[in-house]
């Protein structure tokens, strides 16, 4: 059985905590992608150092420094 979009599961970025678009108490938009979150106290952290809980991609070839 294929499951609805609101059904999808996002991990909260500061916590690890799993919600979906039901269940997220808050969301907020960093440079064009939704984040969903367990809590506000959650997006607040997020909000004020969204670069301390985002981890930086990688692309083949390039050394991060």
């Amino acid at each position: 059985m294929k499951h609805q979009d609101d059904e999808r599961t996002f991990k909260d970025p500061v916590c690890g905590m799993e919600v979906s678009r039901l269940t997220a108490v808050a969301t907020t938009d960093y440079e064009g992608k939704t984040y969903y979150f367990c809590s506000d106290g959650c997006r607040e952290a997020f909000e004020t150092e969204p670069g301390k809980y985002l981890k930086p991609h990688r692309q083949h070839g390039l050394e991060q420094r």
